[in-house]
């Protein structure tokens, strides 16, 4: 599939702002982080989530919703891109190559991560009341302080440089800095949660 963007021959004409898609892929990309951190502060504040139906349950309804928005928010993306221009002048080998080498890194960084974090380590358990042990410390974990936000933003890349839309490198930048403003809430309140958990087995 092609898309309806046309062909770009220079870098000024390959972002095309007339495409309501892009902005709309712009705001599903803000509201995700933006909604699940208001839900977990509450949760963690009000337990309304946990009152009602308990803390893991409450905590698989989040996940399974940023889950679903997670999908939402590709789709949303993919669509931005094929009413982009394509740049076809880089070689499709060496196109080729470098999209599956990307995404695969980035794939590969998300899904590890998910892996040594399980389901309520990924999905913000620390709010509710299901804390971990421990940091954990081993791949990707060691290489990395957020792999699945860099593999996330990697995944963006990759399907920019495959389906060839400079206009995905774009939003791949607005993607790294959306999560690199919400890590500015999550680490230091989540580093919060785990200190007072610290401070009471110690009293």
């Amino acid at each position: 599939m092609q898309g309806n963007g046309g062909i770009c021959t220079d870098i000024k004409s390959c972002i095309d702002w007339r495409q309501p898609s892009l902005y709309v892929s712009f705001v599903s990309i803000m509201a995700s982080p933006l909604i699940w951190n208001i839900v977990a502060r509450n949760e963690y504040k009000r337990k309304t989530l946990t009152r009602a139906v308990g803390p893991f349950a409450g905590c698989t309804i989040l996940g399974t919703c940023i889950f679903f928005a997670g999908l939402l928010r590709d789709v949303l993306y993919k669509i931005a891109l094929f009413d982009q221009p394509r740049y076809t002048t880089v070689p499709y080998w060496l196109q080729t190559v470098v999209s599956w080498i990307v995404f695969v890194t980035g794939n590969s960084l998300v899904g590890t991560s998910f892996l040594r974090l399980g389901f309520y380590g990924t999905y913000l358990g620390d709010y509710f009341g299901i804390l971990m042990n421990g940091r954990v410390t081993a791949f990707p974990f060691n290489v990395l302080d957020n792999p699945m936000y860099v593999g996330s933003t990697l995944c963006f890349v990759g399907a920019a440089l495959w389906y060839e839309r400079p206009a995905g490198l774009l939003v791949a930048i607005y993607v790294h800095l959306v999560y690199a403003t919400a890590l500015k809430f999550e680490g230091p309140f989540t580093a919060m949660i785990y200190a007072k958990r610290d401070a009471k087995s110690w009293s």
